[in-house]
């Protein structure tokens, strides 16, 4: 049977999707769903297909849009996502994660809601909030915010996840009890002997490495990094890179040794491509050694930047790769990153890229 191949985009004005056949050499686009809304996130659940968005601001409030029939009609709700009184009101949905039925969204200001009746309502985990260090959590540039979810594949109580600028956190007990896990990650904008806090850092994505669930790999404002043992330890992988700053990581859906970055040229240097000449940065060996990929990507005047969301792959043979841009445009690789092409251009700047093969 052909496999329908989805890409998903979250976008500033709504979400959209692309689909193809397993070739992924023809592209439809539909959109914009969800009213316009901002959309941070757009998923899909892999084993029922359903398609949830998460997002809104301070004008529309919270909300997790869901869509049954892949984007023909929509519901949503925000039910449950509220703080208790007298906390500051939440802005926005930042991102989500399904795991075995129930599904987790990460919240602006930051903290962890969890659904177990697919989006319709939701449940504050508190004990995230409750960790003693949350009243000296600082915002990183786009606020206080959770960003990355990251559930164990094999034990539905373990969860990693990561806050700007709070660092990452992991909890062995569902959400109950929370610890930090930062050791290693640098704070390139403390003063150097304070440079590797307990928490504080400003990580930008952390993702888990298929078929190892002890590596995980980080992106942060100060560095690239791996974790062989669940966060506890990280080792600098940035080496061969050229800048230590970037937002989005992408494992390859089997070979854990095997990742995608795009590094930008810096946090105070215009936070775009470096040069102006976009490239993929492949590792075959966990970090050790970085490719660039740049075929078929634009080697001159590209001043666009790839946000901490907004790169993902398929699980196909060979592995698709999907770069989304602040500037609208939507890179592909069907050969796992040897060569791109662009599929959608002229879109709102693309907030998130995630996908589903059907």
């Amino acid at each position: 049977m052909t496999a329908r191949v989805f890409v998903l985009l979250g976008t500033k004005k709504g979400a959209f999707i692309l689909e193809s056949d397993e070739r992924r050499t023809g592209w439809s686009l539909k959109g914009p769903f969800c009213e316009t809304w901002p959309m941070n996130h757009v998923i899909a659940d892999p084993v029922s297909g359903t398609i949830y968005a998460g997002g809104g601001n301070e004008w529309f409030g919270p909300a997790v849009w869901k869509s049954t029939d892949l984007g023909t009609t929509w519901t949503h709700s925000s039910e449950g996502l509220a703080y208790q009184a007298g906390e500051e009101a939440i802005k926005s949905v930042w991102s989500l994660a399904p795991r075995n039925g129930r599904l987790y969204a990460g919240v602006q200001p930051a903290g962890l809601f969890s659904s177990d009746d697919g989006g319709a309502s939701w449940s504050h985990v508190a004990g995230l909030r409750a960790h003693p260090t949350a009243p000296n959590w600082q915002p990183g540039g786009a606020g206080l915010i959770l960003h990355s979810i990251v559930p164990h594949p094999d034990d539905a109580d373990q969860i990693w996840i990561g806050i700007s600028s709070a660092g990452v956190f992991y909890t062995a007990d569902g959400g109950q009890t929370w610890a930090p896990r930062n050791t290693g990650t640098r704070c390139d904008y403390l003063p150097e002997a304070e440079r590797y806090p307990e928490f504080g850092q400003c990580v930008h994505c952390i993702v888990i490495a298929p078929n190892h669930p002890s590596r995980l790999y980080q992106q942060n404002h100060c560095g690239m990094y791996r974790s062989d043992d669940g966060g506890q330890h990280w080792e600098s992988i940035e080496s061969g890179l050229p800048s230590s700053f970037g937002f989005p990581a992408v494992t390859h859906p089997r070979d854990p040794s095997t990742l995608f970055l795009v590094p930008l040229n810096g946090d105070i240097a215009g936070r775009y491509v470096p040069d102006g000449k976009a490239a993929v940065y492949r590792t075959r060996d966990g970090g050790t050694e970085w490719q660039a990929m740049r075929t078929g990507l634009p080697q001159q005047n590209a001043f666009f930047g790839v946000l901490r969301q907004a790169m993902a792959a398929d699980r196909l043979e060979p592995a698709g790769i999907y770069a989304g841009t602040n500037t609208g445009t939507l890179f592909a690789s069907a050969d796992e990153g040897e060569t791109w092409t662009d599929i959608a251009h002229h879109l709102p700047p693309i907030l998130s890229v995630e996908t589903l093969v059907l």
